[in-house]
C-alpha cells in the first residue's frame, strides 16, 4: 500500500496532531513545515494531505477538506500578531511574515475591510522582525511571536480583531487533501486526530522539548486554540474567503 505523504505545522497548535498522527497505524510519511511550506507542498503534489493555511484553498485546482478539526481561535489568538510603534491610522508599510499566508491575507482584509487605511504591504524575508520601528509595523505569526509582545506599544491580534468585526471565530488551517482520499483512510486519519486531541498532557509530555516556548502550553491549547471545525468556524471560513 503506497505510504500516505502528509504535512502539518511546525508550531505549538500543532501537538495533538503531530501525536495522534505518530501513535497511530496510518501507512505515512509525516512532515512538519512552516504553514507557507505546507501551503506549497499540497500545491504541489508533493503530498496528499496537509494542514495548511485556508487561504491557498482558491489555488488549489480541488481540495477536499478532511477530517473535523482545524487550526481557530475565538478572540484572541496571541500568535498571530501586528507589532507597531504607532497607531493604525498612523502606520504607513506593514512588513508581512514570510511564514504565512492566511495571516497575509488576514491583515490586508482587516486594513481595507474594518481598520479602513491604505498601508503599503512588502513581502518580508527573514530578519525583519527588526525593521519594525516608527510608521513601518509587522505581522508575526507562529510561536515566536510572543517575544515582541511587550517590545512594541500596539500589538493588534489579528483573530481578536476579526472578531470584534465580524462576531465569529477565525480558522488559520485546516487539514485539506488534493484527491479524494479512501473512506477509510480518511476514517482512520480523523480517528489519529481526535485521539491526540483526546490525550493532550501525554501529547505534551512527550513532544514539548520540540517546541520552546516559555508560555503555559497546556493552558494556550486548550483555552486559546479551538480545534473543531464547527458550523460556526465553517460559516467565518466562508466569509472570509468571499472576502479574498
Amino acid at each position: 500500500m503506497t505510504k500516505l505523504k502528509i504535512a502539518t505545522i511546525s508550531y505549538l497548535n500543532s501537538i495533538p496532531f503531530v501525536y495522534g498522527l505518530e501513535n497511530s497505524n496510518l501507512n505515512m510519511d509525516l512532515t512538519l513545515d512552516i504553514p507557507s511550506v505546507c501551503a506549497q507542498k499540497l500545491l504541489d503534489g508533493k503530498v496528499d494531505l496537509a494542514l495548511v493555511p485556508v487561504a491557498v484553498l482558491p489555488k488549489l485546482k480541488q481540495y477536499h477538506l478532511v477530517g473535523d478539526s482545524c487550526i481557530g481561535s475565538f478572540g484572541k489568538v496571541e500568535t498571530v500578531c501586528l507589532f507597531s510603534d504607532v497607531a493604525l491610522d498612523q502606520i504607513d508599510t506593514i512588513l508581512l511574515d514570510y511564514q504565512s499566508r492566511t495571516s497575509v491575507e488576514l491583515v490586508k482584509v482587516l486594513c481595507k475591510h474594518f481598520w479602513k487605511i491604505n498601508p503599503t504591504f512588502i513581502n518580508a524575508k527573514a530578519g525583519y522582525e527588526n525593521e519594525i520601528s516608527s510608521n513601518v509595523a509587522g505581522l508575526i505569526i507562529g510561536d515566536r511571536a510572543y517575544q515582541y509582545t511587550e517590545k512594541y506599544k500596539y500589538v493588534f491580534d489579528l483573530s481578536e480583531q476579526w472578531q470584534l468585526f465580524t462576531a465569529l471565530p477565525f480558522v488559520f488551517a485546516c487539514w485539506v487533501s488534493n484527491k479524494k482520499l479512501d473512506l477509510e483512510i480518511e476514517k482512520e486519519f480523523s480517528e489519529a486526530l481526535q485521539f491526540g486531541l483526546s490525550n493532550l498532557d501525554k501529547a505534551l509530555e512527550q513532544l514539548k522539548d520540540k517546541f520552546d516556548t516559555s508560555i503555559d502550553k497546556k493552558q494556550y491549547l486548550t483555552e486559546v486554540i479551538s480545534y473543531k471545525l464547527d458550523e460556526d468556524k465553517e460559516k467565518a471560513m466562508k466569509l472570509f474567503l468571499q472576502y479574498l
